[in-house]
């Protein structure tokens, strides 16, 4: 019933817009569940539970959210199985709004699990290759981004543990 009355994300990030948020926040986590096995095939051929997640070690769904630069959450997505990659779940729930609120003036930051995400979707830079370190500019937008962007979790750990929804 929530759900329903919930807006989409085109509509949380017009009212994000409207209401003059300098940017959004775009992160994704992995929701523990007890399903059952499900058997797929995976990109390199191998028989994997789809809803096994590598990453977190467990069963469960892949989900994300775009919160306000505060931490608050504004949209939650459905889930994917927990196999799914962040950037394969953002594509096909997130990033077609995304790239259109960009283009309105309302850039989203996501971190590293989002590389070739696109324009108006803002990650870090990777250390180069060799060891070789990042220019002092490009360190700097790492520095600052980076403390702007963890508040991210906060909206997991809102969802998560004050209000208990996922």
């Amino acid at each position: 019933m929530l759900a329903a009355q919930a807006p989409d994300l085109h509509q949380a990030l017009e009212r994000a817009r409207d209401e003059g948020l300098p940017h959004v926040i775009l992160d994704g986590t992995i929701i523990p569940a007890d399903r059952c096995k499900e058997p797929a095939i995976s990109v390199k051929g191998e028989v994997i539970d789809v809803w096994y997640s590598g990453k977190a070690h467990c069963h469960g769904g892949n989900i994300q959210a775009v919160t306000a630069p505060g931490g608050f959450p504004l949209w939650v997505s459905d889930a994917e199985p927990g196999s799914v990659h962040d950037l394969t779940a953002a594509r096909v729930h997130a990033l077609p709004a995304l790239y259109r609120a960009a283009a309105a003036g309302l850039p989203a930051l996501a971190d590293l699990g989002y590389d070739g995400a696109g324009i108006g979707v803002h990650i870090p830079v990777k250390q180069p290759a060799g060891g070789r370190d990042l220019d002092i500019n490009t360190r700097t937008r790492n520095a600052i981004q980076r403390p702007l962007r963890c508040q991210g979790e906060r909206g997991f750990a809102l969802l998560t543990g004050r209000w208990r929804t996922l």
